[in-house]
């Protein structure tokens, strides 16, 4: 056994010298995520290690297993956890960490029972809000902060109208209730199934759409998006368009848009955005940026005033967080496929511990 000091020397918690860990040998498809014992992390000074309680499963874990984002091989999965400090280092604790403390992250190594994670990346969690909720909104919830708050550079005001895709489910559920708290007018995109889901963020105007099967987003080509889109603006078009579909919603997104208006793309459900030549955006001299999440959180301070909104915002009831289904562990590979199946209605989970 480890032993691991607590914050004051107040109290001492045992770490195995191995844990449980869903781990990726060799790219492909959910079956290449696999269960298996590894040896606890060792953490370094200014780092403490997390007794994991939850890990969130992303879209973005799903481009890591498969390949689509190239990572070292072997790596255990996930990106985001949420748990209690179990280990903590002199540099931790000098920055405020401690044994017991309850705590949200983002570093690569969250399907696992314990994660070593640097005392700069930890998020507390404050009463009120449980670890479950806490964990979901590490990446969807500051990727919806960011998409709402910085992403569009400003080109969209209170007031105007902003067109957010897949909100029945994920990271866009969490951004078209942001957007409506900045103030914009949102119309939201959804599968006809998720309607339910879809209607509880409150969009302005809901444009719900046929399913297709065995996929994470809606048909695309079951509607004229666009032409709604414009009806409902009275044909001016969105001053910002929210896209986590990629390639399928490409064409909507840029007749969509309003004069000097912006695409942010954030996602790749459908596959990755094609290459497509600038001169397309010149009928309504139109802006696109590819955006991520590291260059919104790009240090202490910004990483705690994102995070420490959304809590706010959680506590208040301002914000009304969904998790949809929890898998334990041991079913790792399940969890990829009901994310990759588009049958998530909210935030899909792992249970560590």
């Amino acid at each position: 056994m480890l032993f691991a000091r607590g914050f004051g020397g107040k109290r001492w918690l045992s770490v195995p010298a191995t844990m449980r860990a869903a781990l990726v040998r060799e790219t492909g498809d959910a079956s290449k995520l696999v269960v298996d014992s590894v040896s606890v992390p060792s953490i370094a000074d200014g780092q403490v290690l997390v007794r994991n309680e939850f890990a969130g499963i992303n879209f973005i874990d799903t481009y890591h297993r498969s390949g689509l984002y190239k990572r070292d091989l072997p790596f255990v999965g996930g990106q985001e956890g949420g748990g209690v400090v179990a280990a903590t280092t002199p540099k931790a604790e000098a920055q405020g960490a401690k044994v017991g403390d309850r705590v949200a992250y983002s570093v690569f190594g969250s399907y696992a029972e314990y994660t070593a994670v640097p005392a700069a990346k930890l998020l507390p969690v404050p009463e009120g809000v449980g670890l479950d909720v806490a964990t979901a909104c590490v990446v969807q919830g500051l990727t919806a902060h960011y998409l709402t708050t910085d992403a569009h550079a400003g080109l969209i005001q209170p007031g105007e109208w902003c067109l957010i895709h897949g909100v029945g489910g994920g990271t866009c559920q969490w951004a078209a209730q942001m957007a409506r708290l900045r103030g914009y007018k949102v119309i939201g995109t959804a599968a006809k199934g998720k309607r339910e889901a879809a209607e509880s963020t409150k969009c302005d105007e809901l444009i719900l759409l046929d399913e297709v099967p065995g996929t994470s987003y809606e048909d695309y080509e079951s509607l004229d998006v666009a032409a709604k889109v414009m009806e409902i603006t009275g044909n001016e078009g969105v001053k910002c368009v929210i896209d986590g579909i990629g390639k399928a919603t490409l064409d909507i997104a840029i007749a969509s848009l309003a004069r000097r208006g912006i695409f942010v793309s954030f996602g790749n459900a459908s596959g990755a955005v094609p290459a497509f030549p600038p001169l397309r955006l010149i009928a309504k001299s139109a802006f696109l940026t590819r955006p991520k999440l590291l260059d919104y959180t790009v240090d202490r301070a910004e990483l705690l005033g994102r995070a420490t909104e959304i809590m706010t915002w959680l506590q208040k009831g301002d914000l009304q967080v969904a998790v949809d289904t929890t898998f334990p562990l041991e079913d790792a590979a399940r969890g990829h496929e009901y994310l990759e199946a588009g049958k998530s209605k909210g935030k899909v989970l792992y249970k560590i511990n």
